[in-house]
């Protein structure tokens, strides 16, 4: 099967294990992190991507792996955190092979990690991976999958958007508004779609040109701008960033006008202390991980064998959540970020515990 190194002592990032993989044959190399198992088997995608290091690789590993362990904990799953990543480039190196060798390592680690479509990989990626596993999720409906989590994915955002709503204008309704989507992908597409039903106002803009033609098209009564600067510093009420991560840094929050943030992106704050900006200029950001987590609640739901009401029911809960968390921001007095933080930690910690229960 190649080379598998493994550590249960993966330094100062908290992290229960850190697997090393390697196939010279067919040039996979691989790092899955499971950050935590206190809630469950950890849960989240491969990521097929070309670092321009190994320590790159492992740094996104870690980072993803611990934030899906407060995801999943926040989507109230019965799974802890996991992420992979495989170092290269997908059009160039990956192939069956490849697939089914990695397939052959999530194997290996007896049911502790659950994976599932990330960056560079897709459904039918999944299930060539499940030729050599039976942890792997996110499978196509021809092999009794969920398929496309881009729509539970939009429609928790969308709930997520409403409990922001709700907590700033009083009313958990986005009609009326002007909300700014940047990305129009598989996720911005779906979210515009309900935006629009609820009679929201809709500005947006992508770096593809043929998105923009999608808009002109499907829904001409969208505005488009030219790029992400210009929909930043737009009149808008909502930004939702829906590409990549990053989109709230030191030069987009000086210059944005929304009283709100709700997007679908990863990993939007640049940095520390973005949240603390966000909230010394009045701008209520509801945390991404919170509202952007219908995908991951629809993939684990395919573990029970996949039925979409009952996903779609779990997702819509994300409004519930949201409510929860703004509330106990103020409460606190501390940004959202952080009161979802000291959530999603209570019920590891309190979950967590009942492993020192022993069972006969």
């Amino acid at each position: 099967m190649g080379v598998f190194a493994s550590t249960d002592d993966p330094g100062s990032s908290g992290h229960e294990q850190v697997v090393f993989c390697q196939d010279k044959q067919t040039g996979l190399r691989a790092i899955i992190g499971i950050y935590s198992t206190a809630l469950g088997p950890a849960l989240g995608g491969t990521r097929f991507y070309p670092y321009a290091s190994e320590e790159d690789a492992l740094a996104d590993v870690l980072d993803l792996s611990r934030g899906m362990a407060y995801k999943n904990a926040l989507a109230g799953l019965d799974h802890g955190g996991g992420k992979a990543v495989i170092w290269g480039d997908p059009e160039k190196l990956k192939s069956e092979a490849l697939l089914r060798a990695y397939g052959r390592f999530v194997q290996s680690l007896g049911g502790r990690y659950y994976t599932a479509c990330d960056v560079g990989t897709f459904v039918a990626d999944m299930d060539v991976i499940a030729r050599e596993t039976r942890f792997v999720t996110g499978r196509s409906v021809a092999h009794g999958g969920a398929g496309d989590s881009s729509i539970l994915t939009a429609w928790g955002v969308f709930q997520g958007m409403r409990a922001a709503a709700e907590h700033v204008w009083g009313s958990p309704t986005l009609a009326g508004r002007r909300v700014g989507v940047a990305g129009l992908g598989k996720v911005g597409k779906h979210l515009v779609g309900h935006l629009l039903d609820d009679g929201a106002e809709v500005v947006a803009t992508d770096v593809d040109p043929k998105a923009h033609d999608w808009a002109r098209t499907t829904h001409p009564q969208v505005a488009l701008v030219d790029d992400t600067a210009a929909l930043v510093a737009a009149d808008i009420d909502v930004y939702a960033p829906c590409a990549l991560g990053g989109a709230l840094n030191d030069d987009t929050v000086p210059a944005l006008r929304a009283r709100v943030v709700a997007g679908a992106a990863n990993n939007q704050l640049a940095h520390p202390g973005i949240e603390k900006l966000l909230a010394d200029r009045g701008v209520l950001y509801a945390p991404d991980y919170v509202v952007n987590s219908g995908g991951v609640i629809q993939v684990a739901d395919e573990i029970e064998g996949f039925n979409f009401e009952r996903a779609r029911l779990r997702a819509t809960r994300i409004y519930d959540t949201t409510r929860e968390i703004l509330r106990l921001a103020d409460a606190e007095g501390v940004p959202p970020a952080v009161a979802a933080d000291r959530l999603a930690e209570r019920r590891m910690a309190e979950v967590g515990r009942l492993r020192t229960i022993h069972l006969r």
